[in-house]
């Protein structure tokens, strides 16, 4: 049996419908990624996971349990927002502490339990310092020590990552699914960014309008997206109408390409080349396709002397 069950979940604002006619089934341990563009629904699916929002129709399963009325108290579930939520007049062992109050009531128990999680994320360092006093990632380890210190049956994160810069965005991405793979904790992460939910999840969601388009590992949905949505909104993908009219899509690091003619290969005009760090991205005329070449950063000297380059299409 999955552990944790969605089945026929539909949801309105107004006359907008935002969720429609939503199944899916999450098993324990896994980390799953809602992906999509904004106003998709991932949010308000998330929100009545957590019991924030209520369905209009449809249930929520967790286990046996059939949790679709419960308050958010009754599901034993942490979320864990972008904003951190820390509690600015108190320190961090107090943050964390507060929540713990109504589910033990012995001092020395939460005392073990604080040093538990804030040993986890490795802030047991800064335990009495007040959130002004910490960078942004600090503050978000800390909502997410507090969140593993309630002992939830699931861990949910909306957009967890997004209010940080790119470097303490990348070492965090890395910390939490490390975490997660520690403490085979079951966690439900909302985000718009293709990259996180990639190097994150061991399946994705992606959504749109208010459905799930695909529903599979971060690797078939890169390699095999179901429809042209899917393709477009994971990484960068040239669409190219060959001369029999077949249209293909093919991502711009897959194109094979040389500087000499090969069989079965075609000739394109070189537009423009742009550094991109690690490698080069190459704006090919082809007809009246403009297709996009990525080119690893020495491989590039042999190309910027060309004014055209020979590529496969197949």
């Amino acid at each position: 049996m999955s552990y944790l069950k969605i089945n026929n979940i539909r949801k309105k604002f107004g006359k907008i419908e935002v969720l429609k006619d939503i199944n899916l089934e999450i098993e324990k341990g896994e980390f799953i990624c809602f992906l999509g563009p904004s106003g998709c629904g991932k949010t308000t699916l998330l929100r009545i996971i957590a019991g924030l929002e209520k369905c209009d129709s449809g249930t929520v399963y967790l286990g046996d349990k059939n949790i679709t009325n419960a308050s958010p108290s009754q599901r034993n579930l942490s979320m864990v927002f972008q904003s951190y939520a820390l509690f600015p007049n108190m320190t961090v062992y107090q943050n964390i502490e507060y929540g713990l109050k109504n589910k033990m009531s012995s001092k020395e128990k939460r005392a073990q339990k604080i040093k538990e999680v804030l040993g986890l994320v490795g802030l047991l360092h800064i335990k009495d310092k007040y959130p002004d006093e910490m960078s942004g990632g600090q503050q978000q380890r800390v909502s997410l020590a507090r969140a593993l210190a309630m002992e939830p049956n699931i861990l949910l994160l909306d957009e967890p990552l997004s209010a940080l810069d790119a470097k303490v965005r990348e070492k965090l991405r890395f910390e939490i699914k490390e975490l997660q793979k520690k403490i085979g904790i079951t966690t439900i992460m909302v985000t718009h960014d293709q990259e996180e939910a990639l190097t994150m999840g061991d399946k994705i969601i992606v959504m749109n309008g208010g459905e799930i388009v695909q529903n599979d590992t971060p690797e078939v949905i890169y390699n095999k997206p179901k429809d042209i949505f899917v393709a477009d909104f994971i990484g960068k993908i040239n669409f190219i109408t060959k001369e029999n009219g077949e249209v293909i899509s093919i991502r711009p690091e897959q194109i094979l390409y040389s500087i000499n003619s090969k069989e079965n290969y075609v000739l394109a005009k070189i537009e423009d080349i742009e550094f991109r760090g690690a490698f080069y991205r190459v704006t090919l005329k082809y007809g009246k396709e403009k297709i996009i070449l990525d080119i690893i950063s020495k491989d590039i000297e042999k190309v910027k002397n060309q004014s055209e380059l020979y590529i496969s299409l197949n």
